[in-house]
């Protein structure tokens, strides 16, 4: 049997029962790229002797999970512990003993959400050694290179899943871009946001774009359909998909003067 290969760049993972394309998908669109030195895919047994999952705790019950050294987008994985059950929010492209076995220590998953397709990565190995549901926006659907029997696509502008937690459909980056709302993780309420708003350096401001490494911007008028989504969250804190992308205490403050520089370069 064919293994499953992973992209190099973007750490997608694509069916061991199909060829690969010459370009990977994900990569080869405006949004992403292809690396210099041409489309590169490995198997899930190359990197087993050469990386690790770097484990920290980000706040009470908020968990961060990273690839060391540096592999693909170089994003991490964020772990969510609550009473009604577990949430992983986005993937990372490898799991080692020690991920796997810290988050079964912890209650295991309920289930697997994603911000955008950058990070869909191996998220059917995921779901089958935690047995649980992988949650995409309908939206968003077409951008599964590797559609297992976990993978659940819904609609609509929300998805309710359980200790008043919500997966919001907010588009932008992504026709099916999402943020994790988390209201137990803070005084007023945490945003996971991937990559769907972008946490700068000096954490000054908060971007969202139709590509980032590219740096294209939104078109007005999804900026305007993505800012109407977002204008009403409550939180204070917001976790993104970067090390050091952490925002505490003023995270909507920041927001929404970010938020209104784009309204005044728009016109709106």
């Amino acid at each position: 049997m064919n293994k499953a290969l992973i992209c190099t760049t973007c750490g997608t993972q694509y069916p061991p029962d199909k060829q690969v394309p010459e370009l990977c998908v994900i990569c080869n669109d405006d949004r992403q790229y292809i690396a210099e030195d041409g489309q590169h895919w490995i198997d899930m047994d190359e990197p087993k002797n050469n990386y690790s999952t770097k484990i920290e705790v980000l706040c009470d019950n908020l968990y961060s999970l990273k690839i060391q050294p540096d592999f693909a987008l170089a994003n991490r994985a964020l772990l969510v512990k609550s009473s009604g059950g577990n949430i992983l929010w986005d993937c990372i492209p490898f799991l080692d003993s020690k991920a796997v076995t810290f988050i079964k220590a912890n209650g295991g998953l309920k289930a697997i959400a994603f911000s955008h397709p950058h990070y869909y990565s191996t998220m059917n190995e995921w779901a089958s050694i935690f047995n649980c549901p992988v949650y995409i926006h309908h939206n968003d659907g077409q951008w599964i290179m590797y559609k297992g029997e976990h993978v659940n696509l819904w609609d609509g502008d929300s998805l309710q899943l359980w200790d008043n937690i919500q997966i919001i459909h907010t588009g932008g980056h992504f026709p099916g871009s999402c943020v994790l709302h988390v209201p137990c993780l803070s005084h007023k309420g945490t945003v996971l946001s991937g990559d769907t708003l972008y946490i700068s350096r000096s954490k000054r401001h908060i971007a969202v774009m139709y590509s980032y490494p590219n740096q294209i911007l939104l078109p007005r008028n999804e900026f305007t359909a993505f800012y109407k989504k977002c204008k009403g969250l409550e939180f204070d804190s917001m976790y993104g998909a970067f090390v050091n992308q952490d925002l505490t205490g003023n995270a909507k403050q920041i927001f929404e003067a970010s938020m209104q520089r784009y309204i005044n370069s728009y016109g709106l």
